[in-house]
């Protein structure tokens, strides 16, 4: 008796349907993971409560040994003025802070008041409890 089923089950196995899979949870954490750039200069920033995370347009940092840099550009004391007029020229932008804790905070009132005199918003870069 030759009895043959018609119907052959296929035993191979499609990546495809798993490579997608594996592509879409990729984007979907590369899209929720936090989108904080790390500053220029290695910083040990002070804690807070309340730890917003704002969109970085210029970074301005102050390590404990008071070497600054402008968005990854280290510059002098007097440099700070003229390279953030040249960022902010002609826009109301966003300047973050990453001040080191150990600094004095005449550093952080100086460099504060002088993004806020180019009409810029301040935020002080701080990481959470």
């Amino acid at each position: 008796m030759g009895l043959q089923s018609k119907n052959k089950i296929d035993a191979s196995f499609s990546m495809s349907s798993m490579t997608d899979i594996i592509f879409l949870l990729l984007i979907f954490f590369m899209l929720t993971s936090s989108f904080i750039t790390p500053s220029g200069l290695p910083v040990n920033l002070p804690s807070s409560e309340a730890s917003d995370i704002v969109m970085q347009e210029v970074t301005v940092s102050v390590t404990k040994d008071l070497r600054f840099s402008v968005n990854d550009k280290v510059v002098s004391r007097d440099q700070i003025k003229s390279e953030l007029a040249i960022l902010l020229e002609g826009k109301k932008g966003q300047v973050v802070l990453h001040i080191d804790k150990e600094v004095p905070v005449e550093y952080l009132v100086e460099i504060g008041g002088i993004a806020a005199g180019l009409e810029a918003n301040v935020s002080i870069a701080t990481k959470p409890y």
